[in-house]
């Protein structure tokens, strides 16, 4: 096939053009080890262990395992707040060894400071890299507006729904301009309605403004309708034993994407692998 062709094609179906292939490298795992050691213990047991990945700018990769494979453990050693035992990590072509500013974190819950209003929530990144109060409004109301939160700038985090908070806390999160996200189930404690609401407005920002961002949730769907790959996790000493390009369309639009056919086999595959995976010992 021409690559004029491939172009049209991916195009049509609002895939990611052939170029997304020779995007730089954003994110990369080089045989990465993480060792938690108590007080008199000699040897630590490994919560994660040769652990191999690349991400290229522009991606959206979710990782799934049994719960205590390290999911999060890889997330905090991208944030630059774990180091790692063993191996390599680096963002943006950089080893990590310290916090990364380039990287904003999301969690389950939403951290609102329950003394600042919701405006004040959204420009605290700002505000703690000295940037002028008159722009940081602008950013914060312009995203907020995004987050579908009109007039509600100045309330406070307790007269909003669950739904509302978290809405803020991704604002929060976009507020800085990260170059790369992680997010570690951000949507978990929402009911479905709101979570997939909530996942249409993720999935269209990072599309339109090409973040990279890597993705924990132990819902398969999800991270089918969300992303471009899936690594999939053994349990502890949790490795990646499998990798799955997602290559369907809509990647903008989950919703639309959650309707394809090949979702249900993709999924029921996944349940394989991680029955595979929870059965799975590193030697």
């Amino acid at each position: 096939m021409a690559v004029k062709e491939m172009y049209a094609i991916a195009s049509q179906w609002n895939m990611p053009v052939p170029d997304a292939e020779l995007a730089p490298i954003e994110i990369e795992f080089r045989d990465v080890g993480k060792a938690f050691p108590t007080k008199g213990q000699a040897d630590a047991p490994f919560a994660i262990r040769h652990v191999n990945f690349q991400i290229r700018r522009g991606e959206v990769v979710s990782i799934i395992g049994p719960s205590g494979c390290g999911k999060s453990t890889i997330l905090n050693m991208g944030s630059g707040l774990y180091r790692p035992t063993e191996g390599q990590v680096s963002v943006g072509g950089e080893a990590v060894t310290g916090p990364v500013p380039k990287v904003a974190f999301m969690l389950q819950k939403d951290l609102l400071m329950p003394w600042r209003s919701i405006r004040r929530n959204v420009e605290l990144g700002l505000e703690i890299q000295g940037m002028p109060a008159s722009q940081r409004k602008g950013i914060a109301e312009n995203l907020l507006a995004r987050c579908h939160l009109q007039g509600f700038a100045d309330h406070y985090p307790f007269q909003l729904s669950g739904g509302m908070r978290q809405r803020a806390a991704l604002a929060r999160t976009l507020a800085i301009d990260p170059q790369v996200l992680f997010l570690d189930e951000p949507f978990s404690a929402l009911d479905a309605q709101t979570k997939m609401i909530l996942q249409q407005d993720l999935a269209r920002m990072l599309y339109e403004e090409k973040k990279t961002a890597l993705f924990i949730t132990h819902d398969l769907v999800e991270a089918i309708a969300l992303s471009d790959r899936l690594l999939v996790m053994s349990a502890r000493p949790g490795t990646i034993i499998e990798e799955i390009v997602i290559d369907l369309p809509h990647r903008d639009n989950p919703l639309e994407r959650r309707k394809l056919p090949e979702i249900g086999p993709l999924a029921g595959r996944l349940m394989d692998l991680l029955h595979v995976g929870a059965d799975h010992e590193l030697h």
